[in-house]
């Protein structure tokens, strides 16, 4: 067979419409390219065979592919209830809609689809604290003390998780410390910087916090902070929508030290 007529079948075979989920059909496409690799060095490889078996490999891994990781992403978005059988409508499953039982803790929905939230930075105006409180009802021990001990433990782990999420959404810091978690980065909250102006800047604010012999200048002081830690929450925000990470986490340690100065004068206050 020539070299023509080869790559025309090949590329028929790569072309077929897929018969999958459009999961398959975007790894297909963003794979259509990398096979044109394999045309440019076919003319060496003729005599040898190697263009066939590289052919041969390609289209049995996108078969696997299909066969394999697209039916698992469609069960993994399409969820059962463990009681029902019903199918969830959405990736968010804590409770069933239709027999309303306690779903096991699914790990691969995050903080922010347990309350409905785009992943950004700044969720203000959100109401955060009524979608906490109306999950926490459906996740009340007095609503599951009648049901099986499997279903009491899941509303146990469920519960946990909505305080968890709750608590860690609902302040900056941590809120940004989790989006950095998201992302595949750890920040250590008890690591030491070597700014040395910033170091600087806060044994000032502590002695000023010592001497301070009132709660009017505790309070003058506190706004101080306030005003800094707004100022790198804007950066944080920033940073992260550009994915400057290493300006994410500077910004991050910043906050760490304006809020553990705060701690201090909310002792004293």
């Amino acid at each position: 067979m020539s070299i023509r007529k080869l790559w025309i079948s090949t590329f028929a075979i790569l072309r077929r419409k897929p018969r999958s989920s459009p999961l398959f059909s975007a790894y297909f496409n963003r794979n259509l390219e990398s096979s044109r690799f394999f045309s440019c060095s076919s003319y060496h490889a003729e005599k040898s065979g190697i263009f066939e078996s590289c052919r041969y490999r390609f289209t049995m891994n996108l078969m696997l592919y299909e066969k394999n990781f697209c039916s698992d992403s469609v069960d993994r978005r399409l969820s059962k209830c463990w009681n029902c059988g019903a199918v969830a409508d959405s990736t968010l499953f804590l409770a069933c809609d239709s027999c309303r039982s306690v779903q096991p803790v699914d790990s691969s929905v995050d903080y922010f689809q347990i309350f409905g939230l785009e992943k950004n930075y700044e969720i203000h105006g959100e109401n955060i604290e009524g979608k906490y409180k109306d999950w926490q009802k459906k996740l009340h021990p007095d609503l599951v003390h009648s049901k099986s001990e499997k279903e009491k433990e899941y509303a146990a782990e469920q519960s946990a998780r909505v305080i968890d999420a709750y608590r860690t959404l609902s302040k900056p810091l941590s809120r940004a410390m989790y989006l950095l978690e998201l992302e595949g980065i750890h920040v250590e909250e008890g690591k030491t910087v070597s700014d040395l102006e910033l170091l600087g800047e806060i044994m000032e604010i502590r002695e000023a916090v010592e001497e301070a012999t009132n709660s009017q200048a505790l309070n003058q002081i506190q706004s101080q902070i306030q005003g800094k830690f707004e100022c790198w929450f804007e950066s944080f925000g920033k940073a992260l929508q550009n994915r400057k990470f290493e300006d994410a986490v500077t910004s991050i340690q910043r906050m760490t030290y304006y809020e553990r100065a705060n701690e201090e004068i909310v002792k004293k206050l």
